[in-house]
C-alpha cells in the first residue's frame, strides 16, 4: 500500500511538473504573439501615413515617378506580407519599405519648398516617431522570441515542446544591405 501511495505521489508531481512546463510554453508563445501585434499596430500607422506623404511630395516633385512607384509597390508588398502572417516575409518586405522611404526623403532634399512645407514636416516627424516605435517594438518582439526559443530548446522543456508542437520562432532582423546603408536624417537641419 505504501509503494502505491509513493508511486501515485511521484506520478502526481510529474503531472504537475508537465502542466507547469506546458503552461510556461503557452505563456511565452502568447508573449511573442503579443509582441508581434505591437509591431503590427505601428506598421499600420506607417502604412496609413505613406499615401499622404507621397501626395505631398508629388505636389513638389512630380517628375520623380520612379521613386513614388517604388514606395507604393514596397508598401503594397509590406501590407501583403503582414497579412500573410509570415514573420520572415514581413521582415523582408518591411526592410524594403524602409529602404524606399529613405530614397523618398533623399529626393525631398532637392526641393527646398517641400522641405519648408509645414504639412510635409509634420508627416516627416510623425514617420520618424513611428519608425522609432517600430524599432522599439522589434526589440521587444526579438526579446520575447529569444526567451521563447530558449524555453523551447533547453532540457527538459524541449521534450514537452516537441511533444506539443512548440517550435522556435524567427527573429525580426534587418537585411545585410540595411546594416551598411547610412541613415537618412528625418529632421530638417535648423542651421539652414
Amino acid at each position: 500500500m505504501m509503494i502505491l501511495l509513493i508511486l501515485l505521489g511521484v506520478a502526481g508531481v510529474l503531472v504537475i511538473w508537465l502542466i507547469a512546463l506546458y503552461n510556461g510554453l503557452v505563456k511565452s508563445r502568447n508573449q511573442v504573439d503579443e509582441a508581434w501585434s505591437d509591431i503590427d499596430v505601428q506598421l499600420k500607422l506607417r502604412y496609413d501615413l505613406i499615401p499622404n506623404l507621397l501626395n505631398t511630395v508629388k505636389e513638389y516633385a512630380s517628375h520623380e515617378k520612379e521613386v513614388f512607384q517604388k514606395v507604393t509597390e514596397a508598401r503594397a508588398a509590406a501590407i501583403s506580407a503582414e497579412q500573410s502572417g509570415d514573420t520572415e516575409a514581413s521582415a523582408k518586405a518591411e526592410n524594403m519599405l524602409s529602404s524606399t522611404l529613405k530614397s523618398l526623403f533623399a529626393v525631398s532634399e532637392a526641393y527646398p519648398d517641400l522641405k519648408a512645407n509645414g504639412n510635409f514636416m509634420q508627416m516627416q516627424q510623425e514617420l520618424s516617431d513611428i519608425e522609432n516605435k517600430i524599432q522599439a517594438a522589434r526589440r521587444f518582439y526579438n526579446g520575447n522570441v529569444r526567451d521563447f526559443n530558449t524555453k523551447v530548446q533547453v532540457f527538459p522543456t524541449v521534450l514537452v515542446a516537441g511533444a506539443f508542437g512548440f517550435t522556435a520562432r524567427k527573429f525580426f532582423e534587418i537585411e545585410e544591405q540595411q546594416r551598411e546603408n547610412p541613415g537618412v536624417d528625418f529632421h530638417q537641419d535648423e542651421a539652414k
